[in-house]
């Protein structure tokens, strides 16, 4: 991380991070970050492992949203705990303990299935010990 950017809250990191994609990624993670923080008012945001946006409850991570070329990702820590009547999770699916999802350009994200995934994930970092 550069001088610049370890000046600057995580927070700032991530909306320079949706301003610099400046295409449908960027507009999809700021989707996340909005249904996140709608959910979590009190989540706390993190720039982690060269440019990657972290979003923790109670200590713990709840979820990443890590860009690439033709994904969004959204890796939820212990998603394999969840249960995603919605089928949401559509990467990660062979791992013990994380899940993912990966939204293409085009595709529509179901808000309320969405929101009661991040809902669960929540409540469940203030389950761990």
């Amino acid at each position: 991380m550069s001088p610049s950017q370890k000046a600057k809250s995580p927070s700032r990191l991530i909306d320079e991070r949706i301003e610099e994609l400046g295409d449908w990624r960027g507009k999809t993670l700021s989707k996340i970050r909005a249904l996140i923080k709608s959910v979590d008012p009190d989540v706390v945001e993190e720039w982690k492992w060269r440019g990657v946006p972290v979003w923790y409850h109670n200590g713990k991570i709840v979820c990443t949203g890590e860009t690439y070329k033709s994904v969004v990702k959204m890796t939820f820590a212990k998603g394999a705990a969840l249960e995603d009547p919605s089928s949401l999770f559509n990467s990660s699916l062979d791992g013990n303990v994380r899940r993912a999802i990966d939204i293409h350009e085009g595709e529509k994200i179901d808000e309320k299935a969405l929101e009661a995934l991040i809902r669960e994930a929540v409540a469940l970092t203030g389950r761990q010990s």
